[in-house]
């Protein structure tokens, strides 16, 4: 198995490297704060937050096909994981916390390898554009939530929306002036140089200017919270002990985190995937999130997952390749093994000014105008997937998003060319979804983008094959090339028996 990144280094483009080099600092960067706040939420000492920085984002350069995506502590599982601890009874940051949640990583990464063999990516398939757009932007918004209390001075909130508003809320009634105002003049510049200047890596200029404030004006005597300081040295590897949860309660509490983390992140990657036209390996894909997760269990660390603040900053400064995640994960090492006194310097509200920044690029709310004024219907799916994850949390927004199953009727979605290789296994999955209640097959051809003389002439095989059944079939929403194809190949009793239609709904 040739590993993507060798690909990648093998014909590397020198004209890339000073982009890549300059975001992979920035992501290092981005990540003390990031990831260090997370980890304290999931139980750990801060440290811990660096330490999955490093090997798991190293695993995830070499083995993923995404060439900008970033991997590291986040949000979602690290708050899933503090919630299991909360439930067995163990209070966050103790010792038994910190033995207790590298086994939680552990079945977190067993339930990913299981995901992987199982082929399970293909359920992105089913994973339209609103309810992704919608996704994306109701976890940007939910992170923005979670570290607004930090620019008002106060801590991180967890949960979501509910939880989110009365943690805000409460902060609001204790604010911290002086924190407040560099957190807010942080912010503002970043939004500013983004647009004057989008190329400067302004948000290592702020941080470096933060650290540069608390210095010269004693900022922490002043009550302006900063990052706390860190032991030097890298992490041991260990194993840890799996003794402390029996298989059941390990893999019962760790199903929903492996479920979040394979969803959250192959659908953001995709979503990158889109813009950057390029073209990602799923299964691959929750392979790699297994490794890195079997990496962060063996540096002691929470769950790791693929990071939307930190891709979107890779994308903002121009990041090409994998060498990014390289150059973070380096960095990172050196800066835990000779750069710890650093940290201390560093302002919480301007570290907490350069994640919403990123956070609010990352949203995909143009994407609801476009379907506002084109598509009420497909709107209010975005609107569904957007409020499903902010009020409910990650999963329930993916599955508020999709349309309710249509009793008696099999929708069917395929991407890309429908030719001689995978015409069998097409009809293989629809003929399979079949039962005797189904009256209906619908073919979301949306994204089929060419049919050969094989796949046409099993379209037709197919449409017969049903129509004895009793079952009606329908090709829709496809593009003009695919119906000039199948009257090409001879398959006109499709169009001309009804079958080939141009929209989902005038099928239904």
């Amino acid at each position: 198995m040739k590993l993507p990144v060798l690909t990648t280094l093998q014909g590397y483009k020198k004209e890339n490297l000073p982009k890549d080099l300059l975001s992979g600092v920035v992501i290092a960067a981005v990540s003390i704060p990031i990831s260090m706040g997370y980890a304290q939420i999931a139980g750990l000492p801060a440290v811990y937050g660096l330490y999955g920085s490093g090997l798991p984002v190293l695993l995830f350069a070499l083995f993923s096909t995404s060439p900008q995506f970033i991997f590291g502590v986040d949000a979602a599982p690290a708050a899933m994981v503090g919630a299991v601890l909360s439930s067995l009874g163990v209070a966050l940051g103790s010792g038994e916390a910190v033995a207790l949640v590298p086994v939680l990583t552990f079945y977190t990464a067993l339930w990913l390898l299981l995901f992987a063999a199982l082929r399970a990516g293909k359920v992105l398939n089913l994973i339209s554009t609103p309810v992704m757009g919608g996704f994306i932007s109701g976890i940007c918004c939910t992170i923005i939530l979670m570290q607004t209390p930090k620019l008002l001075g106060g801590t991180a909130g967890t949960g979501e929306l509910p939880e989110l508003t009365r943690h805000l809320i409460a902060a609001c009634g204790e604010i911290h002036w002086l924190s407040l105002a560099l957190g807010l003049a942080a912010l503002g510049i970043l939004l500013a140089g983004k647009r004057l200047f989008p190329k400067f890596p302004m948000a290592i200029a702020i941080m470096a200017l933060g650290a540069v404030c608390s210095v010269a004006l004693d900022l922490p005597t002043r009550g302006v919270a900063t990052l706390a300081a860190v032991e030097p040295g890298l992490p041991p590897l260990r194993l840890p002990d799996l003794r402390l949860l029996s298989p059941v309660q390990a893999l019962g509490s760790t199903l929903p985190v492996a479920v979040v983390i394979m969803a959250e992140t192959l659908l953001a990657e995709n979503s990158f995937a889109l813009r950057g036209d390029y073209t990602l390996r799923d299964n691959r894909e929750i392979l790699t999130f297994s490794l890195s997760n079997f990496a962060a269990c063996f540096v002691g660390c929470c769950p790791v997952n693929g990071s939307v603040s930190r891709s979107s900053m890779n994308e903002q400064y121009g990041g090409r390749t994998q060498a990014v995640s390289l150059i973070a994960a380096a960095v990172m090492s050196c800066m835990l093994l000779l750069g710890t006194g650093f940290i201390q310097y560093l302002p919480i509200p301007v570290l907490t000014a350069i994640v919403i920044s990123a956070l609010m690029g990352a949203t995909e709310f143009h994407i609801a105008h476009r379907l506002f004024r084109a598509d009420r219907k497909e709107f209010y799916i975005f609107v569904g997937a957007f409020l499903g994850v902010l009020v409910l949390g990650t999963i329930y927004g993916v599955i508020i998003g999709q349309a309710q199953p249509i009793p008696g009727v099999v929708l069917y979605r395929f991407s890309g060319s429908l030719f001689f290789a995978n015409i069998a296994l097409f009809q293989q999955e629809i003929e399979d979804a079949v039962t005797p209640e189904t009256h209906a097959v619908i073919v979301d051809a949306s994204a089929i983008v060419s049919v050969d003389l094989s796949a046409a002439d099993r379209l037709v095989v197919l449409h017969q094959k049903l129509a004895r059944r009793g079952v009606r079939f329908y090709l829709t929403e496809h593009i003009g090339q695919v119906n000039d194809e199948l009257r090409r190949y001879g398959a006109d009793s499709l169009i001309e028996s009804g079958a080939v239609r141009r929209t989902l709904l005038s099928a239904l």
